[in-house]
């Protein structure tokens, strides 16, 4: 099996439908980005998401795994023809992962533990306040990629109204720009979000 080379340039990523099977862990392989320690590979044996026969990496914040729903998405550990390389380009999204990438961020807005989410609300005053996907933040004032807004919440007087939270449905999880990466508040409440859904 050739080992998994990540690749920089993406398409758009694919999105699962239906049920997901039950995951199977091997026994040998779970690893952490070299470039993100934040974010860890589980080789996980077929039949898996993306094939019946070959395995796949289960792409996670955290580093062991007992639910499907706390995969961000599934990336191939080997290809069917030893010539093809398996990469970011062949990322799939989880479809379970979603709902709690915006729970936590939900749940970060109303406990206020995000001082850049704060701070941009008490620069912006008033108005609705965009959610950025920290790999590719946009330059002060402007308006980020919509594949990189993940929400947007309206703002009044300078604080964050998370009741008017709003996810962006053209978000991608994953883009050119690598996949997710959160700002640290919010980062380290999805980890407590996952971490509470493993157990």
């Amino acid at each position: 099996m050739q080992a998994l080379r990540l690749v920089s340039l993406l398409p758009r990523s694919r999105h699962l439908h239906g049920a997901l099977p039950r995951l199977r862990l091997s026994s040998s392989a779970s690893f952490t980005d070299p470039t993100r320690p934040d974010l860890h590979y589980h080789l996980v044996d077929p039949p898996t998401p993306l094939s019946s026969s070959l395995p796949a990496y289960a792409l996670s914040f955290l580093p062991t795994l007992a639910r499907t729903a706390t995969v961000i998405g599934w990336l191939p550990a080997a290809t069917a023809t030893s010539d093809a390389e398996a990469g970011l380009n062949d990322f799939v999204e989880n479809p379970e992962f979603r709902p709690l990438l915006h729970t936590a961020i939900k749940q970060a807005l109303l406990e206020g533990v995000d001082d850049i989410q704060i701070n941009a609300a008490t620069q912006l005053g008033n108005g609705w306040m965009h959610i950025h996907d920290d790999r590719n933040v946009p330059a002060l004032g402007r308006i980020g990629d919509p594949d990189d807004i993940i929400a947007t919440v309206l703002v009044q007087e300078g604080k964050i109204m998370p009741e008017t939270y709003q996810e962006m449905p053209s978000y991608r999880i994953c883009t050119s720009d690598g996949p997710i990466q959160l700002t640290s508040g919010v980062a380290r409440k999805l980890q407590a979000v996952l971490q509470e859904g493993e157990k």
